[in-house]
């Protein structure tokens, strides 16, 4: 056997025992079990957080498309008084709601997007859903709130003329459809305390209930 394949290790009793050898794959092989065991927790906050990322490159790639190119032209039908690209600045909320509010925005924004950064670091071992409907709408979020730091407004483009509905960009839509995901996990992944306490009864009832009925058998013996 070549040398390679064992590990020496030395006895504790005696000066003049022999050596111990263990084999050196299997100890590789547990340090490597441990070590995966120890980590594969921390792999989802980094996708996460690449997620988070991603939202905010291409919010920010599409608002600095929309400045270059729907600007000076203000308006691009897509389909005619249908979908168009629109040059918005928007001094609001999301879809324009309470505008002249900047620095109320500013502080509801960054509170919230840290609240809900540590309740997805929290829930990181929760069905992944819960972490990529947090990840769209802490990427959206941020995405309009450097509008709002750097220019003061948000740069809105996608205008949805079919229901005359308001203009928007890439940022809501994460926002909208995060909330959705959100949604959809609160009522099929999502586990309450309340599911688990009505199961633990009627054991305890049954169990309490069998002395009970052995100690009228034997009265009536």
């Amino acid at each position: 056997m070549p040398a390679s394949v064992y590990a020496h290790t030395p006895r504790k009793h005696g000066r003049d025992s022999p050596p111990v050898f263990r084999p050196r794959r299997r100890i590789l092989r547990r340090q490597s079990l441990f070590y995966y065991r120890m980590n594969k927790n921390n792999k989802r906050p980094l996708i996460y957080t690449a997620v988070i990322a991603a939202v905010i490159l291409l919010d920010q790639l599409t608002k600095q498309l929309a400045i270059d190119h729907l600007k000076p032209i203000e308006t691009f039908p897509i389909i005619p008084d249908a979908l168009h690209l629109t040059y918005v600045t928007n001094y609001g909320a999301a879809f324009g709601m309470l505008a002249d509010h900047r620095w109320i925005f500013l502080a509801v924004s960054t509170v919230a997007i840290v609240l809900m950064a540590a309740y997805l670091y929290y829930k990181r071992d929760e069905h992944p859903l819960l972490g990529i409907a947090l990840s769209f709408i802490i990427g959206g979020g941020i995405g309009n709130m450097i509008d709002r730091t750097l220019m003061g407004y948000v740069v809105d483009f996608v205008d949805f003329r079919l229901i005359n509905f308001a203009v928007f960009n890439v940022a809501d839509i994460f926002v909208c459809v995060g909330c959705g995901l959100m949604f959809l996990w609160l009522f099929k992944f999502a586990e309450f305390d309340d599911d688990k306490k009505p199961t633990a009864a009627p054991t305890e009832t049954a169990s309490e209930s069998a002395p009970a009925e052995e100690n009228d058998d034997a009265s009536d013996r």
